[in-house]
């Protein structure tokens, strides 16, 4: 724990410095609706979806 909140600050400003600049990718799984987010959660737990796994829900 006392690692990671030494070089918390500079991690954080060097990731989205890469994420800036197109160094660093990072994979997002949509799905729309809620109706669909128990269909998502369980292909979630068996690995079915890649990076983050995000429900679209309309306002």
């Amino acid at each position: 724990y006392e690692f990671a909140t030494e070089y918390y600050s500079a991690f954080l400003k060097e990731v989205g410095t890469g994420i800036a600049e197109g160094r660093i990718h990072y994979r997002e799984d949509f799905v729309d609706g809620l109706e669909n987010a128990p269909e998502a959660f369980i292909g979630m737990l068996e690995g079915r979806n890649f990076g983050k796994l995000i429900v679209r829900v309309d306002a």
